[in-house]
């Protein structure tokens, strides 16, 4: 289960990101509760998960070309650096006690065009810290065991540093956890990858890209799937403080323990798919989880207590992250090497560059039709799009059927 860790550069990576998404996670968590404290507005929150992500859609496919030309690891390192920095920036201002919802919102923009280059970068990196390039699903998996273990132990943390000492710490928190990846990412001792002259410019290289994504099936039935999951079922994070607070009558704890579930049904869905030997019925891994995601939010939705929304929420983590990982996995298997910056680009526009939109619809029906049937309609969505998946792609079964589907030029 954990072979990709043989790997040195990539056991400093794990580890060094491991303190770091601890961090993350705490502020995933203190921005939006500080927002609802602050306002009592769910529109608010919506528009500022917009900003924090919005800029992510814009910037990404530019960075997967330039992440295609030049040092990716220098390419992350920077953007973490810069992550820093605006963690800091919330901290200072947060502590101070003058923090306004506009300063929230200019630095979740600066937050969102720091991973709209960092993302790609760090996805199409990651096969360069192994040693054996076919532990990559494996090293895939154990990212995402990374990211959602992180998410079991920070929204819990989160809660408590919020409820004793405040929002602020939190912040401060995250800027000091960077410092674990950056420095992991300097004692890295990459081997150069080759990297050919660019033969177009920027627009060329992204023209490029989008074409090489469109002519294949898998590749373009995958983003699709993960364009409507991300703009209709991811959201329901969004409206999280809402649930706690006024659905379920709790407090900064509640949505704490909320976050935790979500992320314990995660870790067993990154765990299973790190015991896969290979990338068979890769395909109709995606649907069904994407089916198990949107059932769970339908779930949810009609739940009123604290109890029974809880294991309600460990599905709905298995399901979203298996969808996630295993369209990742299955994308950066069948991507040639040189296209891979750009692929991983379009993976983040549809993963992450969807959720601005998603959270201003999410925050504007929630204004009108409630928290509740917002996180229905969701589900709903995206049961229809996993079943979509289903009837069109039908099951990729590995590499092997993937090339036998995908146009000659695209798949060699």
């Amino acid at each position: 289960m954990i072979r990709s860790l043989r790997s040195r550069n990539f056991r400093l990576f794990f580890f060094g990101q491991g303190v770091s998404l601890i961090g993350t996670w705490m502020q995933s968590i203190a921005m939006p509760w500080l927002v609802y404290r602050l306002t009592g507005s769910v529109i608010l929150l919506g528009v500022v998960g917009f900003a924090g992500q919005i800029l992510t859609f814009v910037t990404a496919p530019v960075a997967g070309v330039i992440a295609d030309r030049i040092d990716r690891r220098r390419m992350v390192t920077a953007a973490q650096v810069l992550a820093t920095a605006q963690a800091l920036a919330l901290a200072i201002l947060t502590l101070a006690g003058i923090i306004e919802v506009w300063h929230i919102v200019a630095l979740a923009l600066f937050g969102g065009l720091v991973r709209g280059f960092e993302i790609p970068t760090r996805q199409a990196f990651l096969v360069e810290m192994l040693e054996d390039r076919s532990d990559l699903p494996n090293a895939i998996a154990m990212n995402s065991f990374l990211v959602n273990g992180a998410r079991l132990v920070g929204p819990s943390l989160a809660g408590i540093t919020i409820a004793v000492v405040g929002e602020g710490w939190c912040f401060l928190l995250n800027a000091a956890s960077f410092l674990a990846v950056i420095a992991a990412l300097a004692a890295m001792r990459i081997n150069p990858r080759q990297i050919e002259p660019p033969t177009t410019d920027l627009l060329g290289g992204l023209a490029e890209g989008v074409r090489y994504a469109a002519r294949s099936p898998p590749i373009r039935s995958v983003l699709l799937l993960l364009c409507l999951v991300s703009l209709m079922g991811v959201p329901y994070a969004v409206l999280m403080p809402v649930f706690a607070k006024d659905i379920l009558r709790g407090d900064a704890y509640t949505m704490g323990f909320m976050m935790a579930a979500v992320g314990i049904g995660a870790v067993a869905g990154a765990i299973f798919l790190a015991t896969r030997q290979s990338t068979a019925r890769i395909g109709r891994t995606i649907a069904i989880a994407a089916a198990v995601f949107g059932m769970s939010l339908v779930a949810f939705s009609f739940s009123r207590s604290f109890w029974i929304s809880l294991p309600i929420l460990v599905c709905t983590g298995a399901g979203m992250m298996m969808q996630m990982a295993s369209s990742n996995t299955l994308l950066q298997t069948i991507t040639d090497e040189d296209k891979r910056g750009r692929i991983m680009s379009f993976y983040t526009m549809a993963f992450m560059g969807m959720g601005p939109f998603g959270s201003l619809l999410a925050g504007s029906m929630a204004s009108w039709v409630g928290a509740p049937y917002t996180v229905l309609v969701g589900g709903v969505a995206t049961i229809a799009g996993a079943a979509a998946f289903a009837r069109v792609l039908g099951r990729i079964d590995g590499r092997q059927s993937v090339v036998e589907v995908a146009p000659p030029d695209v798949a060699a």
